[in-house]
């Protein structure tokens, strides 16, 4: 009786094991752009995040197998179209999103979608604007830069992650609104996520980058980037510490980009909480702390109702600032 009770046992955490395998290998983290840009960036972030969890045995579900799986496509609309779309739950999946995901919403530009339509799980970080050329760009500052618009706009071809109205396009509009220069002459070439600019710009098909400083840390460390402005309200540390802000250089403007990750609409608000429980406990780690800072984003730690509080007005400010711009569909 007693070896029977024994076996029984054995099977049940068998099961219990073959579970939890299946449960780990099905997550992932979906990024809605070609691999290589700030997308990609957060959807790695959160997975070493919870992994450093998984290790001290504080994270359920266990965490140690989420894939990454790129889903680009109209700069976030087909993966949320996807997920949205879903007849059934997918509670292992979360999308990454950013300030541009928000402003694509505000536009109209995933469609009717919206703020409500998905989970908002984790906000992870915030990371800021920047403005980049080649390292032998004849630009050596903003000022450089906008005087060469300024004169021959045709000549300086942008290379930006998204279309018109998209956030790479408002950084490059606000800067040149800001020097005095119309941003209808802005000669841009819309391109799906930051890492395909930056290849674009140095195969020298543009000459300038309009993106990220989480996007720029990674390109700026190998000596064939110049950062000509980061556009934070001051200078930020580490890598991109000798790169001044816009302001320094006479030119108003600061533009946050929130990065985070959502799940679809049909999680049951069970797992939903799970998940949530998982990132707070991932974004209050001194060891997370140092993984955001290393992927040269910074402090910003929203997750579940208050973050969709967050994102809702968010969309609101946006909508407003493309509606100047006459980008509202």
């Amino acid at each position: 009786m007693k070896s029977s009770k024994s076996t029984a046992a054995l099977l049940a955490l068998c099961s219990v094991l073959l579970l939890r395998t299946a449960h780990a290998a099905s997550l992932e983290c979906i990024v809605p752009s070609k691999p290589g840009g700030a997308m990609d960036l957060t959807c790695k972030l959160a997975k070493k995040g919870l992994q450093g969890l998984d290790a001290s045995g504080d994270a359920k579900p266990t965490l140690s197998d989420m894939s990454i799986r790129y889903l680009p496509g109209g700069i976030g609309a087909v993966a949320w179209n996807s997920l949205v779309a879903q007849p059934r739950a997918k509670p292992n999946t979360l999308v990454a999103f950013s300030g541009g995901s928000l402003l694509y919403l505000a536009e109209g530009k995933f469609g009717k979608a919206k703020v409500s339509d998905v989970r908002w799980v984790a906000a992870l970080g915030t990371d800021y604007g920047m403005i980049a050329v080649r390292a032998d760009s004849p630009y050596k500052n903003l000022g450089d830069l906008l005087a060469a618009v300024k004169r021959h706009p045709k000549k300086v071809l942008v290379g930006l992650s998204g279309t018109a109205g998209s956030q790479d396009w408002f950084k490059m509009a606000l800067l040149l609104r800001s020097a005095g220069i119309d941003p209808k002459v802005l000669q841009f070439v819309a391109l799906e996520g930051g890492g395909e600019a930056f290849t674009a710009m140095h195969a020298n098909y543009v000459q300038v980058v309009s993106g990220d400083a989480s996007e720029a840390v990674l390109y700026a460390a190998g000596g064939n980037t110049r950062v000509l402005a980061v556009l934070s309200p001051q200078r930020l540390p580490g890598v991109l510490a000798a790169t001044p802000t816009a302001r320094e250089q006479g030119v108003d403007v600061v533009w946050p980009v929130i990065r985070g990750v959502w799940m679809g609409p049909q999680v049951p608000d069970a797992e939903y909480r799970k998940w949530v429980g998982a990132f707070d406990r991932m974004l209050a780690s001194p060891q997370f702390a140092q993984i955001r800072s290393d992927a040269g984003l910074y402090p910003f730690a929203l997750t579940g109702d208050a973050l969709k509080e967050y994102v809702s007005k968010a969309v609101d400010e946006y909508g407003k600032r493309a509606t100047e711009f006459g980008m509202v569909r």
